[in-house]
């Protein structure tokens, strides 16, 4: 049974927000669901899912991602496919509407895993990819005002973890998609901007396969939150395993959570599909605005676990 489901990112998102953060995460499911009813392969449908998800700005990726301290938008995103575990990542690119777009290019075109900072946004012109500005008046708006903080104490990279800690809602908005086809197919998308005021050259979790993004032949991940738990722990090839080994994706992603919290930290959420169109949906964080379809009938949303 074809199935999908998105997530728009667990953290601290402010409940006057979660209407907006709910219709987004709704679109995009809805725009997943089409593609999947219409005959389309896992991994297209995992990618419209996100492409939608970056065009709008509530969301960190593509349009209206997170800068760096630099005042700089570095993307990064990851697409992979569970046919033949075939993958493609784009780490720290600039200056392109979709990310997402630009890693399936990197799996399908260059022969490459994974291409980073100018020589990703190179491959992406020389391919046609026309140059976009993603940051927003709203995005650049917020980190002058945290810029401005920074300086006012002390400088160095304590200062800026303990700015980070003071303001916990920066870190961890990452957008999602795991998808199922009719023929079983798996495929996972996840595409982000990162920490706000990350170090320029930072790259997170979600074009790292196995940590923020992995699908095979049992199982799709997309995982979201604090990406350097995720890449320490391999938490999206954790939940693959366990799938693998005979466990339902939510019995899966529960258990990978938990154990996480044991071992490295829990500010993660993830999001699971096996072939028979099961999901698994599990978070640590105070919400993670979510949505799933099947081609039974429209996306259904919620932000929160509870």
């Amino acid at each position: 049974m074809v199935g999908i489901a998105v997530h728009g990112g667990a953290g601290r998102w402010a409940q006057d927000r979660s209407e907006e953060a709910g219709e987004g995460v709704r679109a995009a499911a809805e725009t997943g669901r089409r593609s999947l009813v219409e005959g389309e392969p896992a991994l297209a449908a995992a990618i419209a899912a996100v492409a939608t998800l970056e065009d709008n700005p509530v969301f960190n990726a593509g349009t209206g991602a997170s800068l760096t301290l630099d005042g700089q938008a570095e993307l990064d995103a990851g697409v992979m496919d569970g046919r033949g575990l075939t993958t493609g990542n784009v780490a720290a690119l600039a200056g392109v509407r979709h990310p997402v777009a630009v890693a399936r290019a990197v799996m399908e075109v260059s022969g490459h895993a994974l291409l980073a900072g100018e020589g990703a946004s190179r491959f992406a012109r020389a391919l046609g990819f026309a140059a976009y500005n993603p940051i927003t008046q709203t995005v650049c708006e917020r980190w002058r005002r945290l810029r401005a903080e920074l300086e006012s104490g002390a400088r160095g990279p304590a200062a800026l973890r303990e700015l980070l800690r003071r303001h916990p809602e920066l870190g961890g908005d990452t957008v999602g998609a795991v998808a199922c086809d009719g023929s079983g197919n798996l495929a996972a998308a996840t595409s982000t901007g990162g920490t706000m005021l990350k170090l320029p050259g930072r790259v997170g979790d979600s074009p790292l396969p196995g940590a923020g993004t992995y699908a095979d032949r049992h199982c799709a991940v997309s995982a979201t939150g604090h990406g350097e738990l995720m890449i320490r722990f391999g938490t999206a090839r954790a939940v693959a395993d366990r799938v693998r080994s005979g466990q339902a994706p939510q019995q899966a992603v529960t258990e990978v959570l938990d154990t996480m919290a044991e071992q490295v930290g829990d500010e993660v959420g993830l999001i699971a599909v096996d072939p028979a169109g099961r999901l698994g949906i599990a978070h640590r964080t105070p919400a993670m605005p979510h949505a799933t379809a099947s081609g039974k009938g429209i996306a259904e949303a919620r932000f929160s676990r509870d």
